[in-house]
């Protein structure tokens, strides 16, 4: 059987009630209390939390953005280089594991709030669900756009959206006015990403070369692809990221591929892989865009949401602007 360890650190993180088994009291509303509906689960943190432990990048990210590395207790799963601008200050947060940690590692950190953009996260041999989490006193935060009941999610991705999570995210931990300069801020790089209104249609190839898995409607893609005045060519399908084939594809010609550049080492995984692909295939290789090299390189982390996702809108924008000169 798996033995959980609960360091003293974390017992004096917990509620009233400390380390006896069974749900812990929830502690008397102060002033500086927040209590929200976070995917379908009350989530009360009795004060700004100082030793906050994320999950994976973009949680870290949005964390770090916010001014708030000295309040994290620890880190993990990175899948990308982290942003330049936010290096020294990620650099400066210990890292509990390269993928997720378990749920000891997570204990013996001592957080006091749990935060995490993917449900696998919370899976029971990763960190561990937030309802067990809440019974230790520990509050654990979810995206909106990722809840364990679909019911519960934000089921179409907006920027908005986003930035009600990031606000979230502030207001737990007492910096409202951060969040709301970091809002600003990526609005303000959103504006400067429209172009004007076309009939463009742009294939977001996401990864794979036997199949293809292309962005369909309700995520970033699709945020972006109104954004700067586009339209998804796959903005019909019911599914995020569905499997596509190339005859299919073939038969849409988009005007613009917009290629994601993954790191993860696989088929069809980097930008380069995937356009020298395209322009080999039989199928592809006449495709109007293709011919032209009508091709879009976004970082594979911008299409998820997150704070890179601004990065996709400008990159996709720049290069809208270019090709129609």
């Amino acid at each position: 059987m798996k033995m959980v360890f609960i360091t003293a650190g974390l017992c004096a993180a917990l509620a009233v009630g400390g380390c006896a088994d069974g749900p812990v009291p929830a502690p008397a509303a102060s002033a500086a209390s927040v209590d929200l509906t976070n995917c379908g689960l009350p989530l009360h943190v009795a004060a700004p939390p100082k030793r906050a432990v994320t999950l994976e990048q973009n949680a870290t990210e949005i964390m770090l953005s916010l001014g708030l590395a000295d309040r994290m207790a620890g880190t993990s799963y990175q899948t990308d280089p982290v942003l330049p601008a936010l290096r020294p200050a990620y650099d400066k947060v210990p890292v509990l594991a390269k993928l997720y940690p378990s749920r000891e590692a997570v204990r013996v950190a001592s957080p006091d709030f749990v935060y995490s953009t993917y449900t696998s996260a919370y899976a029971p041999d990763a960190a561990g669900p937030r309802a067990d989490l809440a019974k230790l006193g520990v509050p654990a935060y979810l995206s909106p756009f990722a809840c364990e009941n679909a019911a519960d999610a934000t089921a179409t991705v907006s920027f908005d959206a986003l930035f009600g999570e990031i606000r979230d995210i502030a207001k737990v931990f007492g910096v409202p006015s951060r969040g709301e300069q970091l809002i600003r801020e990526q609005q303000d790089r959103l504006a400067g990403a429209t172009v004007p209104a076309s009939d463009t249609s742009l294939l977001w190839y996401y990864s794979g070369t036997t199949t293809p898995y292309v962005a369909g409607h309700g995520g970033v893609p699709d945020a972006v692809s109104t954004l700067v005045g586009a339209r998804n060519a796959f903005g019909d399908a019911s599914q995020k990221w569905p499997a596509g084939n190339w005859e299919e594809i073939a038969k849409r010609n988009p005007d613009v591929i917009v290629v994601a550049d993954l790191t993860r080492g696989g088929d069809g995984d980097s930008a380069q892989s995937k356009i020298d692909f395209l322009r080999k295939n039989p199928v592809t290789s006449t495709l109007d865009a293709v011919a032209a090299g009508r091709f879009v390189v976004v970082p594979g982390s911008s299409m998820d949401p997150s704070i890179r996702s601004v990065e996709a809108a400008e990159l996709v924008g720049a290069g809208l602007r270019k090709f129609a000169r």
